[in-house]
Formats: structure tokens, C-alpha cells, sequence
């Protein structure tokens, strides 16, 4: 009993001894330029290995593998409370924690210390508020061109009728983006699912987000329709590997805003418009309120909707998610979550 005692705790010792060194050799990587590159290659390869193993899947298989493991993780919490078995539990915890660590930062984790995409443009200045508000119009009117070309609800408000086709524009919108930006592959494989965790979602704030397990692109299905469009090209941009946020919200830009198909270019031109007023309110609220007087009626509709359904989910899961995304952004050499000024920052290097 005694020796089984002494062989459990080496055995914890062990694994957090592991974890410590992780921590430090990842931190280590993470300043070396050699050793980023590696990781870059390596997703190149693995992403298409994903995306051939689980794209064909009709559901999230990601999510699958996050519901069994979080049955594990909380069976395991709940044994660490029993006298009995609480060594035993704890031991398989801490090997559940750093496999996941290990995997976690060999496929995905790395690429947050990739060379930030605004070194890739000729003109790094920083953003002004002029130029600003001059997009900001220029979006206004590309808003309400487009907006007359896609389809309505019974109550006027926009909706799509073909995502399918949204996803494979998207796909093949990826190949096209500017070498100078991005050189990655583009494997040309729609892997985009809706969640499985929809319901939990419209309280979290939370509008897709990307599987670095199995490279499917998540989205809530049960959004506005004026958010699924971009919100599929930003995860798609992750799937090229873009890791940073804004810099995803970037190629999602790209992606769109040239895109032949009217819905996922209004999503992304109304995105970059709300994007562009939420940078100018702090400066200058009488300006956006002129801009928002100034949306078409079908605008307006849509508007109204995105925020009666915002309103109707609000609650303490929104500001939960909201504080530990927030946490995790900036524990990734990133802006906060209610930060737009780097995505600001590149569309308008970008747009010079």
C-alpha cells in the first residue's frame, strides 16, 4: 500500500515535471524564427490530412471529440473528491493535460508567433480617423448596392438561401488572395460544420471558431444571417492557418469582399462597416449616428434584427466567455476581444 502510495506521487511529480518543461520549451520555440517555420510546414501538412479524414463527416466531429473529453475531465474532477480514488485521478488528469498541451501547441499553438501579417504590407502606419470615416462611407454605399442584390425573410430581413454555395466560394476564394499576404496551400476541401453547441452559443458571444484537432471550420447556424457568411470565411482563414484573430478577421476580408456571390460579399462589406464605425465611435459617436441614419431601410431591418437577437441572449455566459476569450487573446500575443484597431490597421494599409 505504502510502496503504491510512493509510486503515485513520482508518478504526479513526473507529469507535472513535464508540464513545467513544456511550458518552457514551447516558450522557447515560440522565440525562434527557425523553429516557427517548422511549425508553419507542419501545418501545412496536417491540414490537409485533417481535412481529408474528417470534412466528409456530416457532423462536427471536433465537437464529438471535445463532449467525450469533457466527460472525461469532469469524471475525473468528480473522483478526485473521493479519498479512494483521488490519486489515481489526479495522476490520469495531469496526462490528460499535457497530451492535450503537446497537441494542442504542436498543431495549432505555434502559429500565434508567426510574422504578423501588417509586416507583409508596404505602408505600416498607424490608423487614422480621417481615413477612417472615409471608408466607412465608401462601405455605406457598397452596403447598400450589394444589400439589393440578395434575398429577403417574410419580414424583409436578409436571408440566405444557398450556404453551400457561400462555402465553396469561400474555398475557392482562399486561392486567389494576394501572394504577398498569403503563400499558404489551399487544399480546396469544404470542411465547414455547424456546431453542435448552437444553443450554448447564442450566450456566449461566440459566432464560430476553428477545431484544431480535426481542421473543421465551426459556425452557430442559428445566428443572423447577416453573420454566417464572414464568420465561415474568417474560420476558413484559420484553416489556412492564420491564427491571430484580427488577422483572420483580415483574409476573411479578403476572402469577401471581392467574392462574385452577393451574400458573402454584403456579410463581409457589413462587417467591415461595423468594424470601421466601432474604431470611429470612441472619437467621434456624432459621426457614426449619422452614418447609422444614413442605412437603407433594408439595412436598417437588418440591423434591428442583429440586435434584438443580441438582446434576447444576453446574460452571464456572455460575459463569462467574453472575460477568459479576452484572457486568452492577449496570452497569445494578441488585442483583447473588443479590440478592433489591428484589423483596422491592416484594412487600411491594405486599402492604400
Amino acid at each position: 500500500m505504502v510502496t503504491s502510495i510512493i509510486k503515485i506521487t513520482y508518478k504526479k511529480r513526473f507529469w507535472a515535471g513535464v508540464l513545467l518543461a513544456q511550458f518552457l520549451l514551447f516558450y522557447g520555440f515560440s522565440k525562434s524564427g527557425t523553429a516557427i517555420r517548422f511549425f508553419e510546414l507542419f501545418f501545412e501538412s496536417q491540414k490537409k490530412i485533417h481535412q481529408l479524414l474528417f470534412s466528409w463527416i456530416p457532423f462536427s466531429f471536433g465537437d464529438l471529440i471535445y463532449i467525450l473529453l469533457g466527460i472525461f475531465l469532469l469524471y475525473q474532477i468528480i473522483l478526485c473528491f473521493k479519498k479512494k480514488s483521488r490519486n489515481k485521478a489526479l495522476l490520469k488528469l495531469l496526462a490528460a493535460i499535457n497530451i492535450f498541451y503537446f497537441i494542442y501547441q504542436v498543431f495549432w499553438g505555434m502559429l500565434y508567433f508567426q510574422t504578423p501579417v501588417i509586416k507583409k504590407l508596404s505602408s505600416q502606419k498607424e490608423p487614422e480617423i480621417s481615413k477612417a470615416k472615409t471608408l466607412a462611407l465608401r462601405y455605406l454605399e457598397k452596403c447598400k448596392i450589394t444589400r439589393q442584390n440578395v434575398r429577403e425573410d417574410r419580414n424583409g430581413v436578409f436571408i440566405i438561401t444557398d450556404l453551400t454555395s457561400i462555402q465553396t466560394e469561400i474555398v475557392r476564394q482562399q486561392a486567389r488572395l494576394p501572394e504577398y499576404i498569403s503563400n499558404k496551400n489551399t487544399p480546396q476541401i469544404n470542411s465547414f460544420k455547424p456546431s453542435l453547441f448552437k444553443n450554448v452559443m447564442n450566450f456566449t458571444g461566440i459566432l464560430g471558431y476553428y477545431n484544431p484537432f480535426t481542421a473543421e471550420a465551426q459556425y452557430n447556424a442559428e445566428l443572423p444571417h447577416t453573420f454566417i457568411p464572414f464568420t465561415s470565411a474568417h474560420e476558413s482563414s484559420h484553416q489556412l492557418g492564420f491564427a491571430r484573430e484580427q488577422e483572420a478577421n483580415f483574409v476573411g476580408y479578403l476572402i469577401g469582399v471581392n467574392s462574385a456571390n452577393p451574400d458573402l460579399r454584403y456579410s463581409t462589406e457589413y462587417f467591415t462597416l461595423k468594424s470601421l464605425l466601432r474604431f470611429i465611435i470612441e472619437e467621434d459617436p456624432e459621426f457614426v449616428k449619422t452614418v447609422l441614419n444614413q442605412y437603407s431601410p433594408a439595412m436598417k431591418r437588418d440591423r434591428m434584427y442583429e440586435r434584438s437577437f443580441i438582446f434576447r441572449h444576453q446574460g452571464w455566459l456572455d460575459d463569462f466567455f467574453g472575460f477568459t476569450n479576452n484572457l486568452f487573446l492577449k496570452s497569445n500575443q494578441q488585442e483583447g476581444s473588443v479590440t478592433y484597431s489591428y484589423f483596422i490597421d491592416l484594412l487600411l494599409n491594405y486599402e492604400k
